[in-house]
């Protein structure tokens, strides 16, 4: 039986999305089934209806991912929705987290340019916004790290981060609607299981206000960078097989990009991370020498990095 919601909070959602035009546009939502997503997909049905198509992710790590994907196929199927199940054909392996949130973004995007949709919104609000920034304050992030969830990266947004988590289920509960529970959201190894719990009890903290800082960040991050596109071609200059970078009157965090930007040019597949980029900085600084992967970097007024030369074959 299809559902409705108030159209006071339909207004809510759609004013700030004024850009999607409600007679061509097709979206994607993506649902899991939770009460987030849930809220998602009810109040983008009712911003544009007809306009919506939903997917959920069975990344085939739990038995019961099925049955919740069947559940919001479903529900879908009860409003009116288009509905797909997407699952990875690799088994997810590694970091489990990391893995699956990076098949999960495949599977989704793949999905999305196969359907002819404009976007994919997901569910992430200010409460999931709070929990990163301070997750990545407690692991020393710099500006990029700490500008959080971004509203939009690619043809991902995220319509949500200004609401709070008991709003959404407020919704979900108010159209009479059930949703799933992923038990690992209740498992307190993970580090952001663990900073969700403590914030329950601190009451102190403003969580849309440190949702308003995420995005203040976000706006210094897009600024930086920016400034870092205009600057590379004066800073970074080729040297046959190698890159020179000038880092003579800039600001500390535009080193830091300039020289990353650098590194991949010649090692796409390089990731420092912060320690190993400081250490890198530090000898550089002093004009010694230093590795970073696959590559040298070699100190002094101007900057160089460089191949690491062939290793010689042992007798």
């Amino acid at each position: 039986m299809p559902v409705a919601i108030s159209p006071d909070l339909i207004e809510r959602f759609r004013s700030p999305l004024a850009w999607i035009d409600a007679a061509t546009a097709r979206i994607g939502v993506a649902v899991s089934g939770g009460p987030d997503s849930l809220a998602l997909l009810m109040l983008a049905h009712g911003a544009w209806p007809g306009r919506v198509h939903a997917a959920t992710v069975d990344h085939g790590l739990r038995p019961e991912a099925a049955h919740e994907a069947a559940f919001v196929a479903g529900l879908c199927a009860a409003q009116g929705i288009a509905h797909s199940t997407l699952s990875p054909t690799c088994p997810i392996t590694g970091s489990v987290q990391q893995a699956a949130r990076r098949a999960r973004y495949a599977l989704l995007e793949e999905w999305r340019t196969t359907h002819g949709l404009m976007c994919i919104m997901t569910a992430h609000h200010a409460d999931d916004q709070a929990e990163t920034l301070l997750m990545r304050l407690n692991r020393g992030a710099g500006v990029g790290g700490l500008a959080g969830i971004r509203a939009e990266n690619g043809h991902v947004i995220r319509p949500l981060l200004a609401w709070r988590r008991e709003d959404l289920a407020a919704i979900v509960s108010n159209c009479g609607l059930h949703h799933v529970n992923d038990p690992s959201n209740a498992d307190s190894r993970f580090d952001r299981v663990r900073m969700r719990t403590a914030l329950r009890t601190a009451e102190w903290i403003d969580i849309p206000a440190l949702a308003r800082s995420a995005a203040h960040l976000a706006d210094a991050e897009a600024a930086l960078s920016w400034a870092a596109d205009r600057l590379e071609s004066e800073h970074i200059i080729e040297e046959e097989q190698r890159l020179v970078f000038d880092p003579a009157s800039l600001p500390e965090e535009l080193v830091r990009r300039l020289l990353l930007r650098a590194i991949a040019r010649l090692d796409p597949s390089a990731e420092p991370s912060g320690p190993e980029l400081d250490r890198a900085l530090a000898a550089l600084r002093s004009g010694r020498k230093t590795s970073l992967g696959a590559l040298v970097l070699s100190g002094g007024k101007r900057w160089r990095i460089a191949p690491a030369p062939p290793r010689r074959a042992a007798h």
